[in-house]
């Protein structure tokens, strides 16, 4: 069978595209004929997709399976396809509630809600909508699909078995020789992720606690209004000098920064699933997370849930 899959972008080092991507080979290793398609596919990928094309249609004779996660012409155009005979299976990685980015990112909130009318314009289409948990299954059943069902990210797991950057976990582990505790949060800077709370935390922590304790949060800015808002807060509660905020870090790079937390803690208020949390299980690092949306889901019993993320509360936990 011909399976085409369509999403938005399709970059390194992100959880839906690497899914994307492991589907693909999935599907190319069970025989059937596979494809990807974007808005825009990173150069580095050029290889593995192709750039999505508004005047060719999806194949007449196969299925076209969406990623659902953010504003895309793609879904308007899929679902006119869908309207004219054309076979949709859907694929929900969730959207980030607008009102996260109304204060930092007009753009992106409109997009945010211009999103959640394309998944509903889906749903009278859809053969079949997978979500990424049971949290995410509920927002397409409350979107109008019929039928719905649950399927974890495909991630791969031996990836972050494979040897850390030698140089990072080197001088990662001289720090670590200074004394600290380490603190790590993987997942891009973005408001509905909160690091505004866990730099508040943290700096609890480092009063209470441990002064010479360090926070590293990994990860791709979405809004510069709020990066910046970070730097200001860390500044105002006098731990500029010991957050450390990284993006385009390399895997093996990202591997020594797992390998080296003492606990990943994350504070995020909205995630679909959280491949980060799955990620520090594989290497070992503990988890201390707030109970939101799919957390509870993604963590079970494998790491410290708080149903409360106090700064004070989060510290204890720490």
């Amino acid at each position: 069978m011909r399976i085409a899959q369509y999403l938005p972008d399709l970059v390194p080092h992100d959880a839906i595209s690497d899914h994307t991507r492991r589907l693909h080979a999935a599907l190319v290793a069970a025989g059937h004929e596979a494809s990807i398609h974007a808005a825009h596919v990173d150069r580095r990928l050029r290889r593995e997709a192709k750039r999505w094309d508004p005047g060719a249609p999806p194949p007449p004779d196969g299925i076209a399976l969406y990623h659902a996660s953010t504003g895309s012409p793609i879904a308007g155009w899929i679902g006119r396809h869908a309207a004219g005979g054309t076979r949709l299976a859907l694929d929900y990685h969730n959207i980030t509630p607008a009102r996260y980015f109304d204060r930092w990112d007009p753009r992106a909130a409109a997009r945010s809600r211009e999103a959640r009318r394309e998944l509903a314009a889906l749903a009278p289409w859809a053969e079949l909508a997978v979500a990424d948990s049971a949290y995410n299954e509920a927002e397409l059943s409350a979107a109008g699909f019929a039928r719905t069902g649950t399927c974890p990210l495909l991630i791969d797991v031996d990836a972050f078995r494979q040897p850390p950057d030698a140089g990072t976990l080197e001088r990662l582990r001289s720090e670590r020789a200074r004394g600290g505790a380490s603190w790590l949060f993987v997942g891009r800077l973005a408001p509905n992720k909160c690091q505004h709370d866990l730099i508040a935390a943290f700096a609890v922590y480092r009063r209470l606690h441990d002064p010479a304790a360090r926070l590293t949060l990994v990860g791709n800015p979405s809004s510069l209004l709020y990066q910046r808002s970070l730097e200001a807060l860390a500044a105002d509660l006098g731990v500029e000098g010991a957050v450390s905020m990284l993006s385009g870090v390399p895997h093996a790079e990202l591997l020594a920064h797992f390998a080296t937390a003492d606990a990943l803690v994350c504070l995020s208020e909205h995630e679909g699933f959280c491949a980060p949390l799955l990620e520090a299980m594989v290497v070992g690092t503990p988890i201390v997370a707030l109970a939101a949306t799919a957390v509870p889901e993604t963590v079970g019993d494998a790491g410290v849930l708080l149903e409360r993320k106090d700064p004070l509360v989060v510290a204890e936990a720490v």
